[in-house]
């Protein structure tokens, strides 16, 4: 056999192995992560995945994977009335009323277009302003419509539809509405809402996969290692916050659709998105300590790549420079009287 011959036959061989290899290579970027069994044998230490601990951040978390170890969620108490967000009205009474016979003139709704609004009485017995309940007696009360929300200030429409709402209470227990005048409230409302504009943020990043895309049951046994739960809406889980009722501390969301599949194990996804929402969320509770701790944990385990929303590496010099702004806005929202994470707050950017 000649040398040209021979040369032709490793040169073939050599494009047969290629070919072979990158079609394993493809065949295992087009598969799909699937959840490993529950009755798979443990994995090697050297290669188990970080399990994401809070012990080191300034608010001490338990560990989500000791259930029995994790305390009842602390009770967070109802919306309460608040002059730097709330246009109050005065209710003057010359009687004291029960809670029942207040109930029972409460308006059918609370809101006021897209503004909820509050009526509350000042309980005999605590001396407290709650909403009425029954078995309680009330001897002063004060409506309230919210200034401004995410869906904008309170308007003209808005404020006039409040007063009939109110007035209309207030000639049926028969007492006297105090209104502010709507120019001034609508003004108020405007220069919060502007404010609340310029400070509003939710810190995201995405997590794509570097091979084989993931199936939903693979995200969802990951993510739960590190304490997340499954949301109300298809494709969100959540890390619960420390109080009951409150908002989540972390969501992590990928395509709905992809949780609408017959087989959780074949719904192919190839990047989540992990996110917070600063103004709802205490700095106590280290929101972003948590952000970045489970971005890391869940991009090692899954095998992905942490990025911004223009999918630009995020870095850990990246997440400091991040974390230095929040520091500036967190100082900003408690100047203002609107710490993040209070009762305040989570109301004006909700």
């Amino acid at each position: 056999m000649g040398s040209l011959q021979l040369a032709l036959l490793v040169l073939g061989a050599m494009v047969i192995i290629a070919v072979v290899a990158h079609g394993a290579w493809q065949a295992r970027r087009s598969g799909v992560r699937r959840a490993a069994p529950r009755s798979a044998e443990p994995v090697p230490a050297r290669f188990e995945e970080p399990v994401l601990r809070l012990d080191d951040f300034e608010a001490p978390a338990p560990d989500p994977m000791e259930p029995s170890m994790v305390p009842a969620p602390r009770r967070s108490a109802g919306p309460r009335l608040d002059s730097l967000i709330d246009a109050l009205v005065p209710l003057s009474v010359e009687l004291r009323y029960t809670g029942e016979s207040v109930m029972a003139h409460l308006p059918a709704t609370r809101r006021a277009g897209s503004k909820p609004f509050f009526i509350e009485g000042l309980n005999d017995a605590s001396g407290e302003w709650e909403a009425p309940h029954a078995g309680q007696t009330y001897r002063e009360f004060q409506a309230g419509v919210q200034l401004a929300n995410r869906t904008g200030a309170l308007n003209e429409i808005e404020y006039s539809e409040f007063v009939q709402k109110v007035q209309a209470f207030a000639d049926a227990i028969g007492a006297t509405a105090d209104f502010p005048d709507m120019l001034d409230v609508v003004s108020r409302a405007r220069e919060l809402d502007q404010f609340a504009s310029q400070h509003d943020a939710q810190l995201a990043c995405r997590l794509v996969a570097r091979g084989a895309a993931w199936s939903v049951a693979y995200i969802q046994q990951h993510a739960a290692r590190h304490g997340f739960v499954s949301g109300a809406v298809p494709g969100r889980l959540v890390l619960p916050g420390s109080q009951e009722g409150a908002p989540a501390m972390l969501t992590l969301q990928f395509d709905p659709q992809a949780a609408f599949a017959d087989d959780p194990n074949l719904a192919a996804v190839r990047d989540v998105s992990l996110a917070f929402d600063v103004p709802q969320t205490a700095p106590g509770d280290a929101p972003f300590q948590a952000w970045q701790a489970s971005a890391q944990a869940l991009a090692l385990g899954m095998d992905a790549a942490v990025v911004d929303d223009a999918g630009q590496p995020l870095s850990q010099q990246g997440f400091e420079a991040i974390g230095r702004e929040l520091e500036q806005l967190y100082a900003t929202l408690e100047a203002r009287g609107l710490p993040a994470g209070s009762a305040a707050a989570r109301r004006l950017f909700s």
